[in-house]
Protein backbone atom coordinates (compact mmCIF):
# COMPACT_ATOMS: atom_id res chain seq x y z
CA UNK A 1 0.00 0.00 0.00
CA UNK A 2 2.78 2.47 0.96
CA UNK A 3 4.71 2.09 -2.32
CA UNK A 4 1.48 2.70 -4.23
CA UNK A 5 0.76 5.79 -2.14
CA UNK A 6 4.25 7.10 -2.66
CA UNK A 7 3.98 6.54 -6.37
CA UNK A 8 0.63 8.32 -6.42
CA UNK A 9 2.03 11.31 -4.54
CA UNK A 10 5.03 11.47 -6.84
CA UNK A 11 2.76 11.41 -9.88
CA UNK A 12 0.58 14.15 -8.42
CA UNK A 13 3.63 16.28 -7.67
CA UNK A 14 4.91 15.82 -11.20
CA UNK A 15 1.57 16.80 -12.64
CA UNK A 16 1.46 19.89 -10.46
CA UNK A 17 4.97 20.86 -11.51
CA UNK A 18 4.01 20.44 -15.13
CA UNK A 19 1.06 22.78 -14.63
CA UNK A 20 3.16 25.40 -12.85
CA UNK A 21 4.39 27.85 -15.50
CA UNK A 22 8.15 28.27 -15.77
CA UNK A 23 9.59 31.65 -14.85
CA UNK A 24 9.50 33.76 -18.00
CA UNK A 25 11.90 36.65 -17.43
CA UNK A 26 10.76 38.67 -20.46
CA UNK A 27 7.18 38.66 -19.18
CA UNK A 28 8.33 39.48 -15.65
CA UNK A 29 10.28 42.41 -17.06
CA UNK A 30 7.28 43.66 -19.02
CA UNK A 31 5.08 43.40 -15.96
CA UNK A 32 7.34 44.94 -13.35
CA UNK A 33 10.18 46.85 -15.04
CA UNK A 34 9.15 48.06 -18.48
CA UNK A 35 7.40 51.23 -17.32
CA UNK A 36 10.60 52.71 -15.90
CA UNK A 37 13.31 50.95 -17.89
CA UNK A 38 11.68 50.73 -21.33
CA UNK A 39 10.34 47.78 -23.30
CA UNK A 40 13.71 47.36 -25.03
CA UNK A 41 15.69 47.86 -21.78
CA UNK A 42 17.15 51.11 -23.13
CA UNK A 43 15.96 53.05 -20.11
CA UNK A 44 13.39 55.74 -19.44
CA UNK A 45 12.69 57.06 -15.98
CA UNK A 46 15.15 54.42 -14.84
CA UNK A 47 18.56 53.60 -16.35
CA UNK A 48 19.25 51.26 -19.24
CA UNK A 49 19.46 47.60 -18.21
CA UNK A 50 21.89 46.14 -20.70
CA UNK A 51 25.07 44.14 -19.93
CA UNK A 52 27.31 46.98 -21.21
CA UNK A 53 25.62 49.45 -18.89
CA UNK A 54 25.84 47.15 -15.89
CA UNK A 55 29.59 46.46 -16.10
CA UNK A 56 30.26 48.03 -12.69
CA UNK A 57 27.24 46.45 -11.01
CA UNK A 58 27.90 42.91 -9.86
CA UNK A 59 25.00 40.52 -10.31
CA UNK A 60 24.85 39.93 -6.55
CA UNK A 61 24.31 43.66 -6.05
CA UNK A 62 21.67 43.69 -8.80
CA UNK A 63 19.84 40.86 -7.02
CA UNK A 64 19.89 42.92 -3.83
CA UNK A 65 18.56 46.01 -5.64
CA UNK A 66 15.67 44.04 -7.17
CA UNK A 67 14.90 42.49 -3.80
CA UNK A 68 15.32 45.54 -1.56
CA UNK A 69 15.01 48.55 -3.89
CA UNK A 70 17.47 51.43 -4.11
CA UNK A 71 17.41 54.31 -1.65
CA UNK A 72 16.90 57.87 -2.86
CA UNK A 73 15.46 56.62 -6.17
CA UNK A 74 12.09 55.44 -7.47
CA UNK A 75 13.33 51.85 -7.61
CA UNK A 76 10.93 49.84 -5.38
CA UNK A 77 11.59 46.60 -3.52
CA UNK A 78 10.21 43.44 -5.12
CA UNK A 79 11.19 41.02 -2.37
CA UNK A 80 7.60 40.86 -1.12
CA UNK A 81 6.10 40.58 -4.61
CA UNK A 82 8.34 38.09 -6.42
CA UNK A 83 9.81 34.75 -5.50
CA UNK A 84 13.54 34.20 -5.19
CA UNK A 85 13.45 32.30 -8.50
CA UNK A 86 11.70 35.18 -10.24
CA UNK A 87 14.19 37.72 -8.88
CA UNK A 88 17.04 35.50 -10.06
CA UNK A 89 15.42 35.18 -13.50
CA UNK A 90 15.11 38.98 -13.80
CA UNK A 91 18.76 39.47 -12.85
CA UNK A 92 19.87 36.88 -15.41
CA UNK A 93 17.69 38.55 -18.03
CA UNK A 94 19.14 42.05 -17.69
CA UNK A 95 22.67 40.64 -17.91
CA UNK A 96 21.83 38.84 -21.16
CA UNK A 97 22.54 40.78 -24.39
CA UNK A 98 19.50 41.48 -26.58
CA UNK A 99 19.24 39.40 -29.75
CA UNK A 100 19.45 42.56 -31.87
CA UNK A 101 21.98 45.28 -30.96
CA UNK A 102 20.02 48.41 -30.11
CA UNK A 103 20.57 51.65 -31.98
CA UNK A 104 20.15 55.30 -31.11
CA UNK A 105 19.71 57.61 -34.07
CA UNK A 106 19.42 61.34 -34.61
CA UNK A 107 15.64 61.26 -34.25
CA UNK A 108 15.98 59.48 -30.88
CA UNK A 109 18.54 62.01 -29.66
CA UNK A 110 16.47 65.01 -30.68
CA UNK A 111 13.27 63.55 -29.21
CA UNK A 112 14.98 62.96 -25.85
CA UNK A 113 15.97 66.57 -25.20
CA UNK A 114 14.53 68.19 -22.07
CA UNK A 115 14.94 71.86 -21.22
CA UNK A 116 13.98 74.05 -18.30
CA UNK A 117 11.50 76.68 -19.36
CA UNK A 118 13.03 80.12 -19.11
CA UNK A 119 16.56 78.81 -18.60
CA UNK A 120 17.91 81.51 -20.91
CA UNK A 121 16.43 84.14 -18.60
CA UNK A 122 18.19 82.98 -15.44
CA UNK A 123 20.35 85.73 -13.92
CA UNK A 124 24.04 85.82 -14.84
CA UNK A 125 25.05 86.07 -11.21
CA UNK A 126 25.10 83.46 -8.45
CA UNK A 127 22.32 83.06 -5.91
CA UNK A 128 24.95 82.40 -3.20
CA UNK A 129 28.16 84.07 -1.99
CA UNK A 130 31.44 82.25 -2.57
CA UNK A 131 34.64 82.35 -4.60
CA UNK A 132 33.22 81.07 -7.88
CA UNK A 133 36.56 79.63 -8.91
CA UNK A 134 37.09 77.75 -5.66
CA UNK A 135 34.00 75.61 -5.91
CA UNK A 136 33.92 71.83 -6.07
CA UNK A 137 31.44 69.48 -7.65
CA UNK A 138 31.39 66.24 -5.67
CA UNK A 139 29.85 63.22 -7.39
CA UNK A 140 28.15 60.91 -4.88
CA UNK A 141 27.71 57.46 -6.38
CA UNK A 142 25.99 55.94 -3.37
CA UNK A 143 22.63 57.58 -3.99
CA UNK A 144 23.25 59.31 -7.34
CA UNK A 145 23.53 62.88 -6.19
CA UNK A 146 26.09 65.67 -6.52
CA UNK A 147 27.11 68.28 -4.00
CA UNK A 148 28.32 71.81 -4.70
CA UNK A 149 31.06 72.52 -2.15
CA UNK A 150 32.50 75.87 -1.07
CA UNK A 151 36.29 75.45 -1.28
CA UNK A 152 37.00 78.33 1.13
CA UNK A 153 34.58 77.39 3.89
CA UNK A 154 34.83 73.66 3.04
CA UNK A 155 31.08 73.38 3.52
CA UNK A 156 28.29 72.19 1.18
CA UNK A 157 26.28 74.85 -0.64
CA UNK A 158 23.73 72.66 -2.44
CA UNK A 159 22.98 68.99 -3.05
CA UNK A 160 21.01 67.77 -6.06
CA UNK A 161 19.97 64.55 -7.80
CA UNK A 162 21.84 63.35 -10.89
CA UNK A 163 21.28 60.69 -13.50
CA UNK A 164 22.17 57.12 -12.63
CA UNK A 165 25.85 56.10 -12.75
CA UNK A 166 27.68 59.23 -13.86
CA UNK A 167 30.83 58.36 -15.78
CA UNK A 168 33.98 60.12 -16.94
CA UNK A 169 33.94 63.09 -14.61
CA UNK A 170 31.95 66.33 -14.97
CA UNK A 171 33.26 69.08 -17.27
CA UNK A 172 32.96 72.83 -16.69
CA UNK A 173 32.26 75.65 -19.10
CA UNK A 174 35.27 78.01 -19.38
CA UNK A 175 33.66 80.62 -17.09
CA UNK A 176 32.78 77.98 -14.51
CA UNK A 177 29.07 78.76 -14.58
CA UNK A 178 27.92 75.45 -16.06
CA UNK A 179 28.90 71.88 -15.42
CA UNK A 180 28.12 69.03 -17.81
CA UNK A 181 27.56 65.47 -16.60
CA UNK A 182 27.49 62.27 -18.63
CA UNK A 183 25.74 59.14 -17.35
CA UNK A 184 26.67 55.60 -18.28
CA UNK A 185 23.36 55.23 -20.16
CA UNK A 186 23.91 58.25 -22.36
CA UNK A 187 22.23 61.17 -20.61
CA UNK A 188 24.07 64.49 -20.82
CA UNK A 189 22.97 67.04 -18.22
CA UNK A 190 23.78 70.76 -18.13
CA UNK A 191 23.64 72.22 -14.62
CA UNK A 192 23.71 75.97 -13.94
CA UNK A 193 25.95 76.23 -10.86
CA UNK A 194 25.17 79.89 -10.29
CA UNK A 195 21.41 79.29 -10.22
CA UNK A 196 21.52 75.74 -8.80
CA UNK A 197 19.32 74.32 -11.56
CA UNK A 198 19.54 71.62 -14.22
CA UNK A 199 18.73 73.61 -17.36
CA UNK A 200 18.90 70.99 -20.13
CA UNK A 201 19.34 67.27 -20.75
CA UNK A 202 19.66 65.09 -23.81
CA UNK A 203 20.33 61.42 -24.35
CA UNK A 204 23.25 61.15 -26.78
CA UNK A 205 23.74 57.39 -26.66
CA UNK A 206 22.91 54.10 -24.97
CA UNK A 207 26.29 53.44 -23.38
CA UNK A 208 28.40 56.57 -23.00
CA UNK A 209 31.98 57.00 -21.80
CA UNK A 210 32.38 60.71 -21.20
CA UNK A 211 31.92 64.27 -22.44
CA UNK A 212 34.28 67.09 -23.37
CA UNK A 213 33.54 70.82 -23.47
CA UNK A 214 35.31 73.06 -26.00
CA UNK A 215 37.77 75.72 -24.95
CA UNK A 216 35.42 78.45 -26.21
CA UNK A 217 32.42 76.97 -24.38
CA UNK A 218 30.37 76.58 -27.57
CA UNK A 219 30.52 72.81 -28.12
CA UNK A 220 30.09 69.54 -26.26
CA UNK A 221 31.35 66.24 -27.64
CA UNK A 222 30.09 62.87 -26.38
CA UNK A 223 31.91 59.57 -26.84
CA UNK A 224 29.86 56.36 -26.98
CA UNK A 225 30.42 52.64 -26.73
CA UNK A 226 26.89 52.00 -27.97
CA UNK A 227 26.18 52.94 -30.65
CA UNK A 228 29.73 53.35 -31.94
CA UNK A 229 29.48 57.09 -32.40
CA UNK A 230 30.67 60.47 -31.25
CA UNK A 231 27.92 63.05 -30.90
CA UNK A 232 28.51 66.79 -31.28
CA UNK A 233 26.16 69.08 -29.36
CA UNK A 234 26.08 72.83 -28.96
CA UNK A 235 26.43 74.32 -25.48
CA UNK A 236 22.65 74.19 -24.96
CA UNK A 237 22.62 70.47 -25.79
CA UNK A 238 21.13 70.64 -29.26
CA UNK A 239 22.27 67.95 -31.68
CA UNK A 240 24.68 69.22 -34.34
CA UNK A 241 26.32 66.13 -35.81
CA UNK A 242 26.80 62.39 -35.37
CA UNK A 243 30.13 60.78 -36.25
CA UNK A 244 30.06 57.09 -37.12
CA UNK A 245 33.41 55.77 -35.96
CA UNK A 246 34.95 53.63 -38.71
CA UNK A 247 38.41 53.29 -40.23
CA UNK A 248 39.25 53.37 -43.95
CA UNK A 249 38.48 49.64 -44.24
CA UNK A 250 35.03 50.10 -42.72
CA UNK A 251 35.79 48.59 -39.31
CA UNK A 252 33.80 50.28 -36.58
CA UNK A 253 35.01 51.22 -33.12
CA UNK A 254 33.78 52.22 -29.73
CA UNK A 255 34.97 55.56 -28.38
CA UNK A 256 37.11 55.08 -25.25
CA UNK A 257 37.10 58.75 -24.32
CA UNK A 258 36.88 62.28 -25.68
CA UNK A 259 39.12 65.17 -24.58
CA UNK A 260 39.20 68.88 -25.17
CA UNK A 261 42.64 69.94 -26.43
CA UNK A 262 42.11 73.59 -25.54
CA UNK A 263 45.41 74.99 -26.84
CA UNK A 264 44.67 73.32 -30.20
CA UNK A 265 40.99 74.36 -30.33
CA UNK A 266 40.09 70.77 -31.01
CA UNK A 267 38.69 67.57 -29.57
CA UNK A 268 40.73 64.37 -29.35
CA UNK A 269 38.94 61.02 -29.65
CA UNK A 270 40.46 57.85 -28.24
CA UNK A 271 39.21 54.73 -30.02
CA UNK A 272 38.76 51.34 -28.42
CA UNK A 273 38.81 48.92 -31.35
CA UNK A 274 41.00 50.40 -34.10
CA UNK A 275 44.61 51.69 -33.89
CA UNK A 276 43.71 55.31 -34.53
CA UNK A 277 43.22 58.58 -32.71
CA UNK A 278 40.95 61.26 -34.20
CA UNK A 279 41.32 65.01 -33.87
CA UNK A 280 38.29 67.18 -34.62
CA UNK A 281 38.92 70.91 -34.75
CA UNK A 282 36.18 73.32 -33.73
CA UNK A 283 38.23 76.31 -34.93
CA UNK A 284 36.36 78.08 -37.79
CA UNK A 285 39.79 78.90 -39.28
CA UNK A 286 41.13 75.34 -39.13
CA UNK A 287 43.22 74.15 -42.06
CA UNK A 288 41.34 72.01 -44.63
CA UNK A 289 41.42 68.24 -44.22
CA UNK A 290 42.65 66.09 -47.13
CA UNK A 291 41.64 62.45 -47.07
CA UNK A 292 44.00 59.79 -48.41
CA UNK A 293 47.53 60.19 -49.78
CA UNK A 294 48.47 63.59 -51.17
CA UNK A 295 51.85 64.51 -52.67
CA UNK A 296 51.81 68.11 -51.52
CA UNK A 297 49.02 69.58 -49.42
CA UNK A 298 50.20 73.12 -50.22
CA UNK A 299 49.49 72.54 -53.92
CA UNK A 300 45.91 71.65 -53.07
CA UNK A 301 46.11 68.55 -55.23
CA UNK A 302 43.29 66.71 -53.47
CA UNK A 303 39.70 67.54 -52.63
CA UNK A 304 39.73 69.61 -49.47
CA UNK A 305 37.17 69.09 -46.74
CA UNK A 306 36.34 71.88 -44.29
CA UNK A 307 38.82 72.00 -41.44
CA UNK A 308 36.17 72.71 -38.82
CA UNK A 309 34.44 69.55 -37.54
CA UNK A 310 36.10 67.19 -40.04
CA UNK A 311 38.04 64.36 -38.35
CA UNK A 312 41.77 63.98 -38.93
CA UNK A 313 42.74 60.34 -38.42
CA UNK A 314 46.10 59.54 -36.85
CA UNK A 315 47.06 55.92 -37.52
CA UNK A 316 49.03 54.26 -34.71
CA UNK A 317 50.97 51.06 -34.09
CA UNK A 318 48.58 49.71 -31.49
CA UNK A 319 45.14 50.14 -30.01
CA UNK A 320 45.51 52.44 -27.02
CA UNK A 321 43.24 52.39 -23.98
CA UNK A 322 44.57 55.14 -21.77
CA UNK A 323 45.82 58.63 -22.56
CA UNK A 324 47.73 61.59 -21.21
CA UNK A 325 48.52 64.97 -22.79
CA UNK A 326 51.30 67.41 -22.09
CA UNK A 327 50.30 70.92 -21.09
CA UNK A 328 50.65 72.25 -24.64
CA UNK A 329 48.71 69.35 -26.14
CA UNK A 330 51.45 68.91 -28.70
CA UNK A 331 52.01 65.38 -27.46
CA UNK A 332 49.68 62.56 -26.59
CA UNK A 333 50.96 59.67 -24.51
CA UNK A 334 48.95 56.48 -24.82
CA UNK A 335 49.16 52.96 -23.41
CA UNK A 336 47.55 49.69 -24.36
CA UNK A 337 46.19 47.26 -21.79
CA UNK A 338 49.29 45.15 -22.42
CA UNK A 339 51.38 48.00 -20.99
CA UNK A 340 52.95 49.09 -24.28
CA UNK A 341 53.09 52.86 -24.39
CA UNK A 342 53.98 55.38 -27.07
CA UNK A 343 54.31 59.12 -27.56
CA UNK A 344 52.45 60.67 -30.48
CA UNK A 345 53.25 64.12 -31.79
CA UNK A 346 49.86 65.55 -32.71
CA UNK A 347 51.39 68.14 -35.03
CA UNK A 348 53.18 65.68 -37.29
CA UNK A 349 50.57 63.00 -36.54
CA UNK A 350 52.88 60.09 -35.87
CA UNK A 351 54.59 58.18 -33.08
CA UNK A 352 57.91 59.70 -32.01
CA UNK A 353 58.88 57.48 -29.07
CA UNK A 354 58.13 54.31 -27.12
CA UNK A 355 57.84 54.44 -23.34
CA UNK A 356 59.04 52.02 -20.72
CA UNK A 357 55.85 51.57 -18.70
CA UNK A 358 55.22 48.24 -17.05
CA UNK A 359 52.03 46.74 -15.64
CA UNK A 360 48.94 48.73 -16.58
CA UNK A 361 49.69 52.45 -16.26
CA UNK A 362 46.73 54.73 -15.59
CA UNK A 363 47.81 57.60 -17.78
CA UNK A 364 44.36 59.15 -17.55
CA UNK A 365 45.31 60.11 -14.00
CA UNK A 366 48.80 61.27 -14.90
CA UNK A 367 50.17 64.62 -13.75
CA UNK A 368 53.21 66.78 -14.51
CA UNK A 369 55.60 69.02 -12.63
CA UNK A 370 59.04 70.62 -13.04
CA UNK A 371 61.82 68.41 -11.65
CA UNK A 372 65.16 70.18 -11.46
CA UNK A 373 64.40 72.16 -14.61
CA UNK A 374 62.92 69.22 -16.51
CA UNK A 375 59.20 68.60 -17.07
CA UNK A 376 58.24 65.11 -15.88
CA UNK A 377 55.19 62.94 -16.18
CA UNK A 378 54.05 60.79 -13.26
CA UNK A 379 51.58 57.93 -13.66
CA UNK A 380 50.11 55.46 -11.17
CA UNK A 381 49.71 51.80 -12.11
CA UNK A 382 46.55 49.72 -12.04
CA UNK A 383 48.40 46.42 -11.57
CA UNK A 384 51.71 47.20 -9.90
CA UNK A 385 52.51 49.17 -6.76
CA UNK A 386 54.61 51.73 -8.61
CA UNK A 387 54.51 55.32 -9.77
CA UNK A 388 56.50 55.85 -12.98
CA UNK A 389 58.35 59.15 -13.51
CA UNK A 390 59.07 60.01 -17.19
CA UNK A 391 61.38 62.77 -18.48
CA UNK A 392 59.22 64.61 -21.03
CA UNK A 393 62.23 65.88 -23.00
CA UNK A 394 63.86 62.51 -23.58
CA UNK A 395 60.83 60.30 -22.88
CA UNK A 396 63.06 58.10 -20.70
CA UNK A 397 62.11 56.66 -17.32
CA UNK A 398 63.63 58.68 -14.48
CA UNK A 399 62.48 56.51 -11.60
CA UNK A 400 60.01 53.85 -10.49
CA UNK A 401 58.70 54.78 -7.05
CA UNK A 402 57.41 51.84 -5.01
CA UNK A 403 54.01 52.33 -3.40
CA UNK A 404 51.73 50.34 -1.12
CA UNK A 405 49.94 48.77 -4.06
CA UNK A 406 48.20 49.34 -7.38
CA UNK A 407 46.51 52.74 -7.55
CA UNK A 408 43.98 54.58 -9.67
CA UNK A 409 44.38 58.29 -8.89
CA UNK A 410 47.30 60.67 -8.50
CA UNK A 411 47.05 64.41 -7.87
CA UNK A 412 49.16 67.44 -7.02
CA UNK A 413 49.03 71.23 -7.28
CA UNK A 414 51.41 73.93 -8.46
CA UNK A 415 51.57 75.36 -4.91
CA UNK A 416 52.56 72.18 -3.12
CA UNK A 417 55.86 70.25 -3.16
CA UNK A 418 53.98 66.97 -2.88
CA UNK A 419 52.02 64.56 -5.03
CA UNK A 420 49.40 62.26 -3.50
CA UNK A 421 48.64 58.77 -4.77
CA UNK A 422 46.15 56.12 -3.69
CA UNK A 423 46.42 52.32 -3.70
CA UNK A 424 42.70 51.63 -4.00
CA UNK A 425 43.23 48.61 -6.27
CA UNK A 426 45.03 46.81 -3.44
CA UNK A 427 42.79 44.90 -0.99
CA UNK A 428 45.41 45.29 1.75
CA UNK A 429 46.26 48.96 1.17
CA UNK A 430 43.09 50.49 -0.25
CA UNK A 431 42.64 52.49 2.95
CA UNK A 432 45.67 54.78 2.70
CA UNK A 433 47.22 57.53 0.62
CA UNK A 434 50.93 58.08 0.16
CA UNK A 435 52.61 61.44 -0.33
CA UNK A 436 55.57 61.80 -2.70
CA UNK A 437 58.13 64.61 -2.56
CA UNK A 438 58.20 65.93 -6.15
CA UNK A 439 61.92 66.83 -6.07
CA UNK A 440 63.31 63.93 -4.03
CA UNK A 441 61.01 61.46 -5.89
CA UNK A 442 60.48 59.61 -2.64
CA UNK A 443 57.51 58.70 -0.45
CA UNK A 444 57.65 61.03 2.56
CA UNK A 445 54.27 60.55 4.20
CA UNK A 446 51.11 58.48 4.50
CA UNK A 447 47.56 58.95 5.78
CA UNK A 448 45.20 56.20 6.91
CA UNK A 449 42.13 57.75 8.52
CA UNK A 450 39.78 54.72 8.37
CA UNK A 451 41.47 51.30 8.40
CA UNK A 452 39.82 48.84 6.05
CA UNK A 453 37.81 51.46 4.13
CA UNK A 454 38.66 52.66 0.62
CA UNK A 455 40.38 56.04 0.42
CA UNK A 456 40.87 57.51 -3.06
CA UNK A 457 40.64 60.42 -5.52
CA UNK A 458 42.52 63.45 -4.26
CA UNK A 459 41.78 67.01 -5.35
CA UNK A 460 43.15 70.31 -4.09
CA UNK A 461 41.58 73.64 -3.28
CA UNK A 462 42.29 76.51 -5.65
CA UNK A 463 45.32 77.68 -3.63
CA UNK A 464 46.66 74.17 -3.01
CA UNK A 465 46.39 74.60 0.76
CA UNK A 466 44.08 71.64 1.35
CA UNK A 467 43.88 68.17 -0.16
CA UNK A 468 40.44 66.56 -0.30
CA UNK A 469 40.14 62.78 -0.43
CA UNK A 470 37.14 60.48 -0.82
CA UNK A 471 36.22 57.89 1.78
CA UNK A 472 34.78 55.71 -0.96
CA UNK A 473 31.95 54.09 1.01
CA UNK A 474 28.15 54.33 0.97
CA UNK A 475 28.35 56.01 4.39
CA UNK A 476 31.50 57.81 3.37
CA UNK A 477 32.88 61.31 3.56
CA UNK A 478 35.11 63.93 2.04
CA UNK A 479 38.15 64.06 4.28
CA UNK A 480 40.07 67.33 4.23
CA UNK A 481 43.83 67.25 4.89
CA UNK A 482 46.28 70.07 5.40
CA UNK A 483 48.44 69.76 2.27
CA UNK A 484 51.60 70.84 4.15
CA UNK A 485 51.31 68.81 7.37
CA UNK A 486 49.12 65.92 6.10
CA UNK A 487 46.89 66.34 9.18
CA UNK A 488 43.16 65.75 8.94
CA UNK A 489 41.22 69.02 9.21
CA UNK A 490 37.58 67.97 8.93
CA UNK A 491 35.11 65.50 7.44
CA UNK A 492 32.01 66.09 5.37
CA UNK A 493 29.64 63.08 5.36
CA UNK A 494 28.76 61.96 1.83
CA UNK A 495 27.24 58.94 0.08
CA UNK A 496 30.16 57.21 -1.66
CA UNK A 497 31.87 60.38 -2.96
CA UNK A 498 33.59 58.88 -6.00
CA UNK A 499 35.17 62.10 -7.22
CA UNK A 500 35.46 65.81 -6.62
CA UNK A 501 36.37 68.51 -9.14
CA UNK A 502 37.61 72.03 -8.46
CA UNK A 503 36.43 74.69 -10.90
CA UNK A 504 39.72 76.63 -10.95
CA UNK A 505 41.99 73.62 -11.27
CA UNK A 506 39.94 72.17 -14.09
CA UNK A 507 39.29 75.32 -16.10
CA UNK A 508 42.95 76.43 -15.89
CA UNK A 509 44.17 72.92 -16.79
CA UNK A 510 46.29 72.61 -13.70
CA UNK A 511 49.36 70.41 -14.20
CA UNK A 512 48.43 68.65 -10.97
CA UNK A 513 45.10 67.24 -12.10
CA UNK A 514 43.71 65.24 -15.00
CA UNK A 515 42.14 67.12 -17.89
Amino acid sequence: MLPLLAASLLLSASAFAAETPAVEPAKLFQQHCMTCHGADRLGGMGPALLPQNLERLKKAEALNVINSGRKATQMPAFGDKLTAAEIQALADYIYTPPTVEPNWQASDIKASRISLAGADQLPAKPVFKADLKNLFIVVEGGDHHATLLDGDKLEPIHRFATRFALHGGPKFSPDGRYVYFGSRDGWISKFDIWNLKTVAEIRAGINTRNVAVSNDGKWVLVGNYLPKTAVLLDADLNLQRIYDITDSAGKSSRVSAVYDAGPRNSFILALKDIPEVWEISYDPKAEPVYKGLVHDYKQKEAIALPGQFTPREIVLDDILDDFFFDQSYDHMIGASRSGKAQVVNLNVRRKIADLDLGGMPHLGSGITWDWHGTPVLASPNLKDGTVTIIDMKTWKTVKQIKTNGPGFFMRSHENTPYAWVDSMMSPASKDRLQIIDKQKLEVVGEVRPEPGKTLAHIEFTRDGKYALASLWEDNGAIIVFDAATFKEIKRLPMSKPVGKYNVYNKTTRSAGTSH
